[in-house]
């Protein structure tokens, strides 16, 4: 039986490793790239969100700068300003009248 000659076997001996080495190994590997570009995807999602909600922010505070409904609107929801001649309610929660009793006990 004849042997195949030297150069062969070691250029085959070289392509695999060379294509293990692609494969599984080093910083450039075939599964580092997916990993990559996976996270890529995701980062991009995540980069759209906030491009959205930065938006968002952005015409609010344009809203408080010059919309003078807005500013009334805040003003009333969030400090219970109320105008001349209107009055304000406020609601308290109700007061559970059995526990207070207990409490002097």
């Amino acid at each position: 039986m004849r042997r195949p000659p030297v150069p062969w076997v070691v250029a085959f001996g070289l392509l695999g490793v060379s294509g293990y080495f692609a494969l599984y190994g080093g910083e450039y590997s075939v599964f580092e790239d997916m990993r990559v570009r996976a996270e890529r995807v995701v980062l991009e999602q995540r980069l759209t969100e906030l491009r959205r909600a930065n938006d968002s922010l952005r015409s609010w505070a344009e809203a408080l700068e010059t919309d003078s409904a807005t500013i009334e609107r805040l003003a009333r929801e969030r400090y219970g300003m109320i105008r001349t001649g209107e009055v304000l309610y406020r609601l308290a929660p109700p007061v559970d009248s059995a526990a207070d009793s207990l409490e002097g006990c």
